[in-house]
């Protein structure tokens, strides 16, 4: 009887000492027979950045003014203002400029790049400057009438790209006229008959002749005369 339960024993404890090791079997097989699965990372998307625009403004403030050079007309002069535009070569954006003239009756003005506007007595030009460049307009003024008149000048100017950023001028400019222009409708300017500084003008062909030459021709006529007299 003992020897029956010794053998019992025995078998329990061989037993229980097998178990981890089918276990473990087991496992292998199991894992021998699954398929290996490559997983693929997912590329992760490149975002490109984004391009802010660069904000149009000035570095150094342009120059816009308006320059009075002559308040008397008459029959031999026009008025003259200068619409003077200075955008520094600093900046990298174009200056623009909007300016409208507004004349009473018997005043017109003239000058480039100005047209008549849809209202009486009012005309308007709008200029552009690009950085690193002068710009000047020369406003001509003519009358048909004589009498004391009030001319006003008013404008805006910005950097190209951002009108929210515009600046304003102002001018108001008194005119004398002691003389109607004689082409009152004409665009160009009334200029002066015999100014200084003109070149002498040989008669027989048109061409110029230096007044040095002129002074070298009489030189060499009175020595000629001066020998024909001595023979």
């Amino acid at each position: 009887m003992n020897m029956k339960k010794l053998v019992v024993i025995c078998i329990t404890c061989l037993c229980i000492a097998a178990m981890p090791a089918i276990a473990q079997e087991n496992n292998t097989t199991t894992n021998g027979n699954e398929t290996n699965v490559t997983t693929t990372p997912t590329p992760t998307p490149t975002t490109e950045p984004t391009v802010v625009p660069t904000e149009a403004k000035f570095r150094v403030g342009p120059t816009v003014t308006l320059r009075p050079v002559n308040d008397v007309i008459d029959k031999s002069q026009d008025g003259l203002v200068e619409l003077y535009m200075n955008n520094p070569s600093l900046n990298d954006v174009t200056l623009t400029a909007d300016v409208q003239i507004a004349v009473p009756s018997g005043i017109h003005v003239y000058g480039e790049g100005f047209g008549y506007g849809a209202a009486a007595g009012t005309v308007a030009g709008t200029f552009t400057v690009p950085p690193g460049i002068v710009r000047t307009i020369h406003i001509n003024i003519k009358a048909d009438k004589v009498g004391d008149f009030t001319v006003h000048f008013t404008g805006l100017y910005w950097p190209d790209g951002d009108k929210d950023a515009f600046q304003q001028i102002s001018l108001t400019h008194p005119l004398t006229v002691k003389e109607p222009s004689p082409n009152p409708m004409d665009p160009k300017p009334t200029g002066r008959s015999g100014e200084t500084g003109e070149t002498s003008t040989d008669e027989t062909n048109g061409l110029p002749l230096p007044s040095g030459l002129l002074s070298v021709i009489a030189i060499v006529v009175a020595f000629g005369a001066l020998m024909i007299r001595k023979n």
